[in-house]
């Protein structure tokens, strides 16, 4: 943890998770122009929003935790509103609403709530008595399913999957009792036939009957993850080289600037390009595991705790997605992807870590 005094104030970093992440964000733009063969255009706008997002993270690393916690519900609200806007306004992409236009760039407001949602919760948490009790359990249900049901909607299955862990994860933090969490786990399994029968889109159904059964479909619905399943495997231990690979520069491998990233570097590096990146993402969760339980009180465990098994989640969603362990859902790889929403969301996000983690009291609760 760094503090450098100039004159005027203070800078707050952390040197370990600003070298790790500006280090990913700069592999993450060398796999993009191998993934998007050498689209210049498209790694310059990437490379922008890097830059940017790096700025960014350090801003908002600078003021007190408490001003996170004094904007929680506003932060909260505008994320609400900005959803509720792209059923109206939003840019329409595949049969889904899920962007609005920024003029210079669209915005994915979705990928904001995943990060406002925790906070929020930590806020509300932070002045509750621990272990939660039944009440504010209630209580926070109710609004993490709302908040799943709009996103949902959109339709965004993968994201509103990760906005519902977002909440989860804090409650679970919060004390929530195993007994809880047992019971829950097992209404949610005798509700999956409603589930499946009314919030469901008939594609998004048929991915997930094709991870039961992904030889079903072979040249149809499971062709992405037999395709991402070669391109890993024919990667060996070294691979095959940068730009070498045959199954995205030969067009065999679809979505492979987003979703199915992953498999590119596999394919191009192999067991070892492989181990080093997930060397990097395991560095990172590690500091932010430490900064957790180091946090000054218990607003910040909880934020930092919470927006950590989000980048965790996201990590596991579309290494699981690539590898046909998980169904395919449409989550990127954090900070390798293309994306700007999603990109500048992490950023945002360990922003709040790195402020919550510099910034001490003498006194803590």
């Amino acid at each position: 943890m760094k503090k450098l005094s100039f004159k005027k104030f203070d800078l707050f970093y952390d040197q370990y998770l600003f070298i790790a992440i500006t280090l990913l964000s700069i592999l993450g733009l060398i796999f993009l122009f191998s993934a998007s063969q050498g689209n210049t255009s498209m790694v310059f706008k990437q490379g922008l929003f890097v830059l940017f997002g790096i700025l960014l993270m350090l801003l908002i690393s600078q003021p007190d935790p408490d001003f996170f916690n004094n904007i929680s519900v506003a932060f909260l609200l505008l994320s609400i509103i900005l959803i509720i806007a792209t059923f109206f306004i939003g840019i329409e992409a595949n049969g889904a609403k899920r962007w609005l236009n920024m003029g210079f760039f669209t915005l994915q407001p979705s990928e904001l709530l995943k990060i406002a949602l925790p906070i929020y919760l930590s806020s509300y948490l932070y002045h509750r008595r621990l272990p939660i009790s039944m009440k504010h359990t209630f209580i926070t249900l109710g609004l993490i399913l709302a908040l799943f049901y709009l996103v949902a909607s959109q339709p965004d299955l993968g994201t509103g999957l990760v906005v519902i862990m977002s909440g989860l994860y804090i409650l679970f933090l919060a004390g929530l009792s195993w007994r809880f969490i047992g019971i829950s786990f097992l209404l949610m399994i005798l509700s999956l036939p409603f589930l499946w029968n009314n919030f469901l889109e008939p594609f998004q159904q048929q991915r997930i009957k094709t991870f039961f059964n992904p030889e079903s479909d072979p040249f149809g619905s499971s062709w992405n993850i037999t395709q991402s399943k070669i391109a890993i495997g024919s990667g060996g231990v070294s691979g095959k080289g940068y730009q070498e690979g045959s199954q995205s520069h030969l067009d065999f491998l679809p979505e492979t600037e987003t979703d199915f990233i992953f498999a590119v570097i596999a394919e191009e590096f192999g067991f070892i390009g492989v181990c080093t990146l997930m060397a990097i993402y395991i560095f990172i969760l590690m500091r932010c595991f430490y900064l957790a339980l180091n946090a000054r009180d218990r607003f910040c465990r909880l934020a930092i705790g919470g927006l950590s098994l989000i980048f965790a989640s996201t990590l596991f969603i579309n290494l699981g997605m690539v590898t046909g362990l998980l169904p395919v859902v449409g989550m990127p790889l954090p900070f390798v992807s293309k994306g700007g929403s999603s990109l500048l969301s992490f950023y945002i996000a360990f922003g709040i870590i790195i402020s919550m983690a510099s910034h001490k009291k003498l006194m803590q609760k």
